[in-house]
């Protein structure tokens, strides 16, 4: 039978409300349409418990907000892209349209379960996390202050690793990869890897260089110096650029594999490594001057 769909919609933008009208009378040719919901509502609506997928109208920033925000719900998640790069967001309008009828009606959607990071901080001492969260991207343990920097120590699966001062450290998934990780020189994964990427910023050391580990490790990052002003803790754990929460000296910060993974309508007319040659222009040569 054909799915039940939701729309989820940036209240931010306005293109993203004139869309969501349009596509509805689309949709609803192929389709049962549930209803349009502002996708920064918490917690999600009681419509979301009847969907079969929840198209999400934005950019990145948007799909990554929402795939926090599902994880525990198992909906599939398409994502149109209606920002900059819409590396995650794989839809293009013209695409979602075009393949509307085959992904919405009877037919099984081809999907693709991507890994999140589960994040707990414990305060010196605590066996209590203060937060837990979740990432799609990355977690990253960043420095708010110019010209001072911070010093962390590094375990992995209960095995002491190396102490890193800089500006900080970031780990990320394998759909993350192309994002800030990318950004501070780290690996690109494929993303559907088994693993996370381990990429230090700034680092004071000629030798500190980003590594990958089993995604079923467990990574502990100790704060040995924690930078502050007057205002207090400048140092934070961020969450996909979108949550944070302030870190001071002895903190822990747990990252590991979320338990749940949220998944993602592909679209059939992608590919992940053009993706990477057209938008990211990978490998993308020298320009020369012609004649």
């Amino acid at each position: 039978m054909p799915k039940r769909v939701l729309l989820l919609v940036n209240p931010r933008s306005a293109e993203a409300a004139a869309v969501a009208n349009d596509l509805v009378s689309h949709i609803g040719s192929v389709a049962t349409v549930l209803g349009v919901e502002d996708a920064l509502e918490t917690p999600p609506g009681p419509l979301c418990a009847s969907a079969d997928v929840l198209v999400v109208l934005g950019g990145d920033g948007t799909l990554l907000s929402q795939a926090r925000r599902f994880i525990d719900h198992e909906v599939p998640l398409l994502g149109v892209n209606l920002g900059r790069l819409g590396y995650i967001a794989e839809f293009t309008l013209d695409s979602f349209r075009h393949q509307a009828a085959s992904l919405l009606g009877d037919g099984p959607m081809p999907l693709r379960d991507l890994v999140m990071i589960h994040a707990e901080v414990f305060g010196p001492g605590s066996q209590v996390p203060r937060l837990t969260g979740t990432a799609l991207n990355e977690a990253v343990v960043a420095n708010g202050l110019p010209r001072h920097m911070m010093e962390l120590s590094i375990s992995i699966d209960g095995r002491v690793g190396p102490s890193v001062s800089g500006d900080g450290l970031i780990v990320s998934t394998p759909i993350g990869s192309t994002a800030y990780n990318l950004s501070a020189g780290g690996p690109i994964l494929a993303p559907d890897t088994d693993a996370f990427a381990i990429t230090p910023l700034a680092p004071h050391s000629l030798s500190f260089r980003p590594v990958v580990v089993s995604g079923a490790s467990v990574i502990e990052l100790s704060m040995l110096r924690a930078t502050s002003d007057a205002g207090g803790q400048t140092c934070a754990l961020v969450l996909d650029g979108q949550v944070s929460e302030p870190l001071g000296n002895a903190d822990r910060i747990v990252l590991s594999r979320h338990a749940s993974r949220t998944k993602f309508v592909r679209n059939r007319s992608a590919d992940y490594w053009g993706t990477l040659i057209e938008r990211l222009h990978w490998a993308a040569p020298p320009k020369r001057r012609p004649g």
